[in-house]
């Protein structure tokens, strides 16, 4: 497996927005499109430059949905990244789809293109929920595309399912379950929606979800107790059907983890391009702006990495040792603390001794070969053992 950078590109244009999207994403032209791959050209050409030695262990083209793009489009961007950047012969490329918005054409296009892992969002197998969504595929279409990614040679790939939706039942949550380990993809990520605010979901649930939390009853929402029997049949039948979690919401086939969202767990370099994309260089995250007029308008000619960027902040020792503990915890291996001794020339018992000692003695965490990991205990309430990593200032 190479080491190196990861590059993440962003493509934010979708058929419809979704409901509970909270993406740098919208629907757009074609004519928007095409002016926005020429910029996103620009700033592949300018910022490379700065990158030109630097290995590229891992791709992710997300969005938005990538696949509205045409073959040509897709296959010209990677012709750019692959020109402008040292993309290692066994880096892991993945690119983003939405059911309904690829075809034939498309997939063959991402394999001449190199693209070796696919990302699929189903969401729900119910077709009640996927129109509840916002989602303008059905689950028909979606098995029709997988299918034919399968028939195409595609030999890693990825669902994403949600669990949680409004007025979500265990059994068609079950059901969703039992059709995508039908399918047998090497990756699947399992999230539990999350009502994000200046979302049409947030102001359409955000009242059930408040009288859920003080313990009143509510109809619009899967009540506390069916969202955890959600949460543990996850658990219990991608974990029979050979799934191992690797990840909090994560869970993969032997030699399937995500290389690329791993990157981000564990800190390692990545680079954003494209409209509000993040990145982490050294100890230095910047944000490109999530302004399309603005993003359009930029001067490329004068284009460093970053200079997109409407926010940027160098990261004190504090905020990167806060980070290690509550992006690397995400994974179930845990932190290293030889990893955190090497990085901070500190023991990370020195600097966080107390907090492990307690949460040693509460359950949340236990001592591995080599630092410490939730246990499963703490998975359920991760939230709040993680913010008691947060230094005071």
């Amino acid at each position: 497996m190479g080491t190196g950078m990861g590059l993440y590109i962003h493509i934010p244009f979708c058929v419809k927005k979704c409901g509970y999207c909270d993406f740098v994403s919208a629907p757009a032209s074609e004519a928007v499109r095409r002016a926005y791959l020429g910029r996103l050209q620009e700033e592949i050409h300018a910022v490379s430059e700065a990158y030109r030695n630097t290995p590229v262990s891992t791709v992710f083209v997300g969005g938005g949905t990538p696949s509205v793009l045409s073959p040509e489009q897709m296959q010209h961007l990677f012709e750019q990244l692959r020109g402008s950047f040292l993309i290692l012969p066994d880096a892991e490329i993945t690119v983003e789809c939405n059911p309904g918005s690829v075809d034939a054409a498309k997939l063959q296009a991402y394999l001449q293109s190199g693209v070796n892992r696919l990302s699929i969002g189903l969401q729900s197998a119910d077709e009640k929920e996927l129109r509840l969504l916002g989602r303008v595929h059905t689950y028909e279409q979606f098995a029709a595309n997988y299918s034919m990614a399968r028939s195409l040679g595609f030999e890693n790939i990825n669902v994403d399912i949600i669990s949680a939706i409004p007025g979500q039942k265990l059994s068609t949550y079950e059901q969703t379950l039992q059709k995508v380990l039908a399918l047998a993809p090497e990756h699947i990520s399992a999230y539990s929606l999350i009502l994000e605010e200046g979302t049409p979901f947030y102001d359409r649930y955000r009242q059930a979800e408040i009288l859920r939390e003080k313990g009143k009853q509510q109809t619009l929402l899967p009540t506390e107790e069916e969202e955890r029997q959600m949460y543990v049949r996850t658990k219990q039948l991608l974990k029979k059907a050979g799934y191992h979690r690797y990840e909090i919401s994560n869970y993969a086939l032997d030699g399937y983890e995500c290389r690329h969202n791993t990157g981000y767990w564990t800190r390692n370099d990545y680079l954003g391009l494209g409209l509000g994309a993040a990145s982490l260089i050294g100890n230095i995250r910047f944000s490109n702006t999530t302004d399309l007029e603005q993003y359009l308008n930029l001067d490329f000619a004068k284009f460093y990495a970053g200079a997109a960027a409407v926010y940027k902040e160098p990261l004190s020792k504090q905020a990167q040792m806060e980070e290690f503990l509550f992006l690397g915890l995400r994974m179930m291996r845990g932190v290293s603390a030889r990893r955190f001794l090497n990085q901070f020339s500190q023991s990370i018992e020195a600097v966080y001794g107390e907090v492990l000692e307690r949460q040693l003695k509460e359950g949340f965490i236990r001592k591995t070969p080599d630092g410490y990991c939730l246990t499963e205990f703490g998975i359920d309430v991760s939230n709040v053992v993680m913010a008691e990593y947060l230094l005071d200032g």
